[in-house]
């Protein structure tokens, strides 16, 4: 059971009551990783507005952000980001042995050369920022990322951080 008054759609009202309309159109329901954001409308809005930014997003795909959110979900401890995840891997046709062999190895993650040496970059930020070094960024340059691209990964992962230490601490429930 959440720790905190969570929104229902029912109860909804103002921005809340749109986005979980829009969410109710595009996804058939109401995940409970944003109604633990939904006592605070302003904090619910940018959620939603990064879930559709990286949705979008034209050089970081959907699986390697998957990856990103993933395992570091998996340093974090966090058991509702994990299953999601995992889930939406598995629909990717990442198998369930493969995933455990990962969360082991992040780097036989299957992916492509660039995004794979862009997802141990961001896991090396999460693990330990302060040794991060001008030649790290180098190398995802001359893969082809850009300051952007190297930006909104980072912002994904670390700010994965924060989103698995909300639900770990109001303990919100997994909708499986």
């Amino acid at each position: 059971m959440t720790l905190i008054k969570l929104i229902e759609k029912e109860e909804a009202t103002g921005r809340v009551a749109e986005i979980y309309d829009t969410m109710m159109n595009t996804m058939g329901f109401i995940p409970n990783a944003f109604k633990v954001f939904s006592p605070s409308e302003h904090v619910l809005d940018k959620q939603f507005a990064n879930l559709g930014y990286f949705m979008r997003h034209k050089t970081l795909g959907g699986k390697l952000l998957a990856f990103i959110r993933l395992l570091v979900s998996e340093q974090e401890q966090c058991r509702y980001c994990v299953g999601m995840n995992s889930g939406l891997l598995l629909q990717y046709g990442v198998l369930p042995g493969t995933l455990d062999e990962i969360r082991q190895d992040p780097s036989k993650a299957p992916l492509e050369a660039n995004e794979l040496a862009m997802l141990l970059f961001v896991l090396h930020v999460v693990r330990d920022s302060n040794s991060i070094q001008q030649a790290d960024v180098d190398k995802l340059k001359a893969l082809g990322w850009s300051d952007a691209d190297i930006m909104d990964a980072t912002y994904h992962g670390t700010t994965q951080v924060g989103v698995d230490k909300i639900f770990n601490a109001f303990k919100i429930d997994s909708e499986m």
